[in-house]
């Protein structure tokens, strides 16, 4: 007999594989968009973390971007490209809240896109003496 709290799991598992599969499918470029690639606009890092935090990006995604088990996917530091990336913020697919530009500004968007391409990779396994 399964409880509440396993369907809670399965769906919070579900949740993380749909959301994987539509980050993986929006990396992988299609043939008509191969011919252009999209430019990415420079943005303030530091003021992108700022925007980060107080629009609450964090409490999802963390406050690198790391993401977290079975609430939102990692989106830092190699965030899919920036067309991609306004346009799942503008209207996204999941759970997450749309932020139209009358949150969250083009501007600033290209700010919080600086920030998370300015975080540095996680330490590879082999350099974590507890893992070996």
């Amino acid at each position: 007999m399964k409880t509440v709290r396993d369907y809670g799991v399965a769906r919070r598992t579900a949740l993380v594989i749909v959301l994987l599969f539509l980050f993986t499918c929006a990396k992988s470029p299609k043939a008509s968009q191969t011919s252009k690639p999209s430019e990415t606009p420079s943005g303030n890092a530091e003021n992108g973390k700022q925007i980060f935090n107080k629009d609450g990006c964090y409490e999802c995604h963390g406050r690198e971007g790391q993401g977290s088990y079975g609430n939102a996917p990692r989106i830092a530091p190699d965030p899919i490209p920036f067309d991609a990336f306004t346009a799942y913020v503008r209207k996204p697919k999941g759970e997450m809240p749309p932020y139209t530009s009358k949150v969250i500004s083009d501007r600033d968007l290209a700010d919080i896109y600086a920030f998370l391409r300015s975080r540095s990779h996680p330490p590879a396994v082999k350099s974590i003496p507890l893992l070996q």
